[in-house]
């Protein structure tokens, strides 16, 4: 696929506010954090992009009918957090500065997943989770987000029981 057709509709929206849902009664708000929407696109045509390399390596992405693609800066104050909530699709998560801890809904004993600058972090968005930073510096992620076209690309959800936060 060639540079032009995937730069088509680069920038569409810039709305921080369409990233954000009513969501559910009991939905868990965030704190002390900042978002800025660096760009949406909608790439509005099927795709089935599939590249293997000499060295092994091999990726597959596929869309019908459409997908938007869009990425976000979120700097998360010591103590902030994203709130519970999940995601029509699939979620790259870049630290790129600091330490973030992450939490699952669906992991019964709340384990924390800690990820420093330089590494990611995958939400495949099929169940609540909640980033959060549990150190005294600020951090910083670059996120990028995979979604059904003008989807919201949060959804805020209730606080799990399995854990305390």
């Amino acid at each position: 696929m060639s540079m032009a057709r995937l730069s088509k509709g680069i920038l569409i929206g810039a709305v921080v506010a369409a990233t954000i849902s009513a969501g559910p009664v009991g939905a868990t708000t965030g704190t002390l954090t900042t978002s800025t929407l660096i760009g949406r696109a909608t790439f509005d045509e099927a795709f089935h992009i599939k590249r293997t390399g000499a060295d092994g390596w091999d990726v597959k992405v596929k869309a019908t009918p459409a997908l938007d693609i869009a990425v976000q800066r979120i700097v998360f104050q010591p103590e902030g957090q994203s709130g519970w909530h999940s995601h029509p699709g699939p979620v790259f998560i870049s630290v790129v500065e600091g330490t973030m801890t992450f939490y699952e809904s669906d992991d019964r004993g709340c384990v924390k997943i800690v990820r420093h600058a330089g590494e990611g972090y995958i939400d495949v968005g099929d169940h609540a989770h909640i980033a959060r930073n549990e150190t005294s510096d600020p951090a910083t992620n670059v996120v990028t987000y995979l979604a059904p076209p003008g989807a919201a690309l949060r959804i805020d959800e209730p606080k799990p029981d399995n854990c305390p936060f």
